[in-house]
């Protein structure tokens, strides 16, 4: 059996949530790599509905162990409560969990600093989730971070907060003071983890590595996508970790030769979420009507998504940085209806044509796209699909073109948002 690599391919909220869940019916075991709280997946079960941030979506599956790797920055109390929200569900996740000593912990501070940054940036804020995700990585490569082994040794924790407390005092004029966050207060709070993660703390590069030893199927999980990426985004309106592919083996501390599949999931159209460039954005009824019926709001924030055509230039990027084998389209029946369906295949750059992501994706700004019109299907319906010979042909040759421009295949397609409303192709 394929182990798989799960990667968005667009600026995350592309459906990853589902393709993994279907995915997961054939895997072992299901290994988070990037990061934190700011991410969400949502699966649909039935007439259940399951908005998940840090479990892995894998453990929807009773015989599934889900992994959250070094790669990760965890938020304890948000965990948790996943954690505890399943289990009044009926899906009981802790025994079938395990977490990196490695990860890093979001502390109460970052969501501070992170705030405090968010109002100093003014009409240049990113947009983010002001979930800490940022300052916790931060504080992770200028060494001063919190990993999960320190709960379990409270002395070190203390140190760490005390010493990051002073520091960020110091940068925010006593914001944290203002906040009543002090070194006892925040040790406190985070101790009463302790006792309930150190069972499921290991080395969790290892676990994988002697699962793959022992013939466990393995399917990677990423968070967000690669326009998003730190190194490979839309820089500086990006998230804080490498959510690539390339960033599943850092992220768990694996070689790349456990994985025998890279799927990127992209929708049938493109969406973003706090600032940045956007060059196929639409606005106005257009882009309420994407909104509105693809139910474009963040499983994260709530808040409404930014809109556009499929950006097939973007697409292709995505492709290469990822070494994608195949693509998974998702909400295609958002796309039913339409008479026409633009799709991006050149920018124009102040007159000049490029036909590839520019090199300093921070241009991408200045980017107007130049649309080919493709055929819509206004008449017929992709709705609860389950085969490719069922769509309308203008759909069939939709994802016909996708395939021709990005050179990838694709592989799996949804038509809905039940697990049994996708198409499979592999």
């Amino acid at each position: 059996m394929a182990n798989r690599c799960v990667v968005g391919a667009q600026w995350g909220d592309e459906g990853k949530g589902k393709i993994v869940d279907v995915l997961s019916e054939r895997a072992d075991v299901v290994a988070r790599f990037s990061g934190g709280a700011n991410a969400g997946h949502t699966v649909r079960i039935g007439s259940e509905t399951f908005a998940l941030h840090l479990v892995p979506t894998g453990l929807l599956h009773s015989h599934v162990t889900g992994l959250i790797g070094n790669g990760v920055v965890l938020d304890l109390p948000q965990l948790f409560r996943e954690i505890d929200e399943l289990g009044a569900r009926g899906i009981s996740v802790e025994q079938r969990l395990v977490i990196s000593t490695a990860a890093h912990v979001v502390m109460p501070y970052h969501k501070v600093l992170e705030a405090a940054n968010e109002k100093l940036r003014g009409c240049g804020a990113i947009g983010t989730t002001m979930r800490g995700i940022g300052p916790a990585y931060a504080d992770k490569v200028a060494r001063v971070g919190v990993r999960t082994a320190c709960l379990l040794d409270p002395p070190e924790l203390r140190r760490r907060v005390e010493l990051n407390i002073e520091d960020i005092n110091r940068r925010t004029d006593g914001g944290l003071m203002r906040e009543g966050l002090t070194a006892d207060r925040i040790v406190e709070e985070t101790l009463r983890f302790a006792e309930r993660i150190a069972p499921l703390l290991c080395d969790t590069s290892l676990f994988l590595h002697e699962a793959w030893k022992q013939g466990k199927t393995i399917l990677l999980e990423g968070a967000q996508g690669v326009l998003l990426d730190i190194d490979f985004g839309t820089y500086p309106f990006t998230t804080s970790s490498n959510n690539t592919s390339g960033g599943a083996f850092t992220g768990l501390g694996i070689s790349p030769r456990l994985v025998n599949e890279f799927i990127g999931v992209s929708k049938a159209y493109i969406t973003r979420v706090g600032n940045g460039p956007f060059p196929t954005e639409v606005t106005g009824e257009v882009g309420d009507r994407l909104r509105d019926v693809g139910g474009e709001f963040g499983t994260t924030t709530g808040r409404p998504r930014r809109c556009g055509w499929l950006d097939l230039v973007a697409l292709r990027y995505a492709a290469r940085i990822n070494g994608l084998d195949w693509l998974a389209i998702t909400k295609l029946d958002v796309l039913d209806g339409l008479e026409e369906i633009p799709v991006c295949t050149v920018y124009d750059h102040g007159g000049r044509m490029i036909e590839q992501m520019p090199a300093d994706l921070s241009s991408l700004g200045c980017c107007c796209p130049v649309y080919m019109n493709l055929r819509g299907w206004a008449t017929g319906s992709t709705r609860g699909k389950t085969t490719f010979d069922d769509l309308p042909t203008a759909a069939q040759d939709y994802i016909r073109f996708i395939e021709e421009f990005t050179g990838t295949r694709v592989g799996m397609i949804s038509t809905g948002a039940g697990r049994e409303e996708t198409i499979v192709r592999f």
